[in-house]
């Protein structure tokens, strides 16, 4: 089994609310195959979805890390046409297993380009030109998540089904995002809060995190791309009906609401 192959079937997957079932012979065995994978059918998925606008790093939160039973972070890319804004609405039909996760997320405003010297907090921070609330749409479309293992849920970008994004803060500088406390609430009642603390220590370590893991590949950020920093509470699932809010104190509201 070719790794277009594999491609192939990811992306029709996908598009068709398939459950994920590569056989044990086309899966990824190490990461570096995982993200070449991954690269390979999102080219596939384009066609249908749009451009990559932006990526999620999960598994960046102790709170994720012990709901995955995953220790390490890891990214995945979101398309231009699953991203709704502010106030998104979408359809329960349109999902196998949708769920939704509260989120920091950072706009990059200069280019972050690959480099042999490790990106930090520091030298990523400049890069960024705003900051702002979000809601990352999850699908959970494996009969066994544990079973396929973690580099093919990288191949498939690590659950991520699209997004909602609040409105850019500009001067996010002035916040301490470290202690910046989100809440999620569904159906007017709170499932969950959590700080910017939880995500690696500050949340732009997750930022730099990326950044070098995009660099051992020869890849950056660039400008107008958005990122997901992980989420502050633990996966949430929904149904037709919800109604699910979350707020990031500092940066925001946004609100999804689900359809049949």
């Amino acid at each position: 089994m070719t790794r277009s192959s594999a491609a192939e079937i990811l992306a029709r997957q996908r598009l068709s609310l398939a459950p994920v079932t590569l056989e044990p012979g086309q899966r990824p065995v190490e990461e570096r195959e995982a993200y070449a994978l991954q690269a390979e059918a999102n080219g596939l998925l384009a066609e249908a979805l749009g451009r990559i606008s932006g990526h999620k790093i999960g598994c960046t939160t102790p709170v994720m890390q012990e709901f995955l039973g995953i220790a390490s972070p890891c990214a995945g890319q979101v398309f231009d046409r699953t991203v709704l804004s502010q106030a998104g609405q979408v359809s329960r039909a349109s999902y196998r297993k949708l769920g939704v996760e509260c989120e920091i997320v950072v706009e990059i405003g200069t280019d972050i380009e690959p480099r042999r010297q490790d990106h930090t907090r520091q030298s990523v921070e400049s890069h960024v030109r705003a900051a702002m609330a979000g809601i990352e749409i999850v699908d959970d479309r494996y009969a066994d998540y544990r079973s396929l293992g973690v580099h093919t849920l990288i191949a498939d970008n690590f659950f991520n089904a699209g997004c909602v994004l609040g409105s850019p803060v500009t001067g996010w500088q002035a916040l301490d995002l470290v202690s910046l406390t989100g809440h999620m609430r569904i159906n007017d009642s709170e499932v969950g809060r959590g700080t910017g603390a939880m995500v690696m220590g500050h949340p732009l370590e997750a930022l730099a995190w990326l950044a070098n893991a995009r660099s051992a590949r020869g890849e950056g950020l660039r400008r107008g791309e958005f990122v997901f920093l992980g989420s502050l509470v633990e996966t949430k699932w929904l149904n037709a009906g919800d109604m699910v809010m979350i707020e990031v104190e500092g940066l925001g509201q946004v609100s999804l609401t689900v359809s049949a």
